[in-house]
């Protein structure tokens, strides 16, 4: 077995498996995109071994984890075969200290060809960080307000084959206070980042990238600072669409959820809303009349987007009119809009 840095790991390893040797809780905070875990110790035992090396001595916590993991080895073995039938294996915990380290050694007795992360899952997010920061991306950013189906628009401009990023996606939440409705858990700040790391290294920089303009924090994950700031510099396709319309994209997008859950989503913006505005909505609602809530709904959140934008660095910002037309034919006038600036 050898050391491999993070670099090496994420460009060069394709036909090797990731085994993450952290614990089940650690690896729920956050992991590298594609590893599997495979836990030397579970929660409870780490918490013991932990205890012990801090209170007592390494050498007690070193024959605390053998005593845990001892049992396991044939265990550690059958399990990494299975997901690893080719037997090429990088490893990683932490730091890259003794958990990696053990059940390195103990995979290339049985066999297999083992790679160990040097630095471990830190040194990972380290240089991650450090990558949204000096890798450029030719962002371009697709803005307009709220109801202008930005994420339709941004699905049909990856069909025509433009590279696109979507945040909302990966963030999984449309990014305002009803941005939660239809849509699973969302990741940890820390998995966000990573699975948007997976993203950008699929990107080809010498290419436009489309990416939906979103404030910084979208629900509770957060764009990391060295994307943000390429992201809140690069030019904007500010979308012009007639107010009614977006109404009525907002009806058919919401109207299917149930009146509580978008009575929910009204309390959360009840302060900026103001309080006749939201007895307002909620009567609304109430009534079945989903167009006068969402009327309701956009006047706040047209306030909201464009004192976002003032907050940006956009430059250079054009605006671009659309109306009837089909998803796909605002895509294609997009692009040919983006060709013609030779963006």
């Amino acid at each position: 077995m050898h050391k491999i840095t993070a670099d090496v790991l994420l460009e060069n390893t394709q036909d090797r498996v990731l085994l993450d040797v952290r614990t089940p809780a650690e690896y729920a905070i956050g992991h590298i995109p594609g590893a599997y875990n495979l836990p030397l110790f579970s929660n409870e035992e780490r918490v013991v071994v932990g205890t012990l090396y801090k209170q007592q001595s390494p050498d007690k916590a070193f024959l605390k984890g053998l005593e845990y993991a001892g049992a396991r080895m044939p265990d550690y073995v059958k399990e990494a075969r299975l997901l690893a039938p080719r037997g090429k294996v990088v490893v990683h915990c932490w730091r890259g200290g003794q958990r990696s380290g053990s059940l390195s050694w103990l995979l290339s007795f049985s066999g297999m060809d083992v790679q160990v992360l040097q630095g471990g899952y830190k040194a990972y997010r380290q240089y991650i960080h450090q990558q949204f920061g000096e890798r450029r991306l030719r962002m371009l950013v697709l803005g307009g307000p709220t109801g202008s189906a930005k994420t339709k628009i941004l699905h049909e401009l990856a069909a025509l084959g433009e590279q696109v990023i979507d945040l909302e996606k990966l963030a999984q939440h449309k990014g305002s206070a009803f941005g939660a409705l239809g849509e699973e858990a969302q990741p940890t700040v820390e998995q966000f980042e990573n699975e948007l790391y997976a993203s950008f290294t699929q990107i080809d920089p010498q290419r436009r990238v489309w990416i939906e303009n979103e404030s910084r924090g979208i629900g509770k994950v957060f764009m990391p600072q060295g994307f943000w700031e390429q992201f809140r510099q690069s030019p904007l396709i500010d979308l012009v669409m007639p107010f009614d319309q977006r109404v009525q994209f907002l009806v058919e997008t919401y109207a299917r959820f149930a009146a509580a859950d978008l009575m929910t989503s009204f309390y959360a913006i009840e302060r900026r809303l103001g309080g006749q505005n939201l007895k307002l909505a909620l009567a609304a609602l109430q009534a079945g009349d989903f167009a006068s809530a969402a009327a309701i709904a956009l006047r706040y959140y047209d306030k909201s987007y464009l004192h976002a934008n003032q907050k940006c660095n956009f430059h250079p910002v054009w605006p671009f009119e659309i109306g009837n037309q089909s998803l796909r034919e605002r895509a294609e006038q997009l692009i040919l809009f983006a060709n013609a600036q030779q963006l």
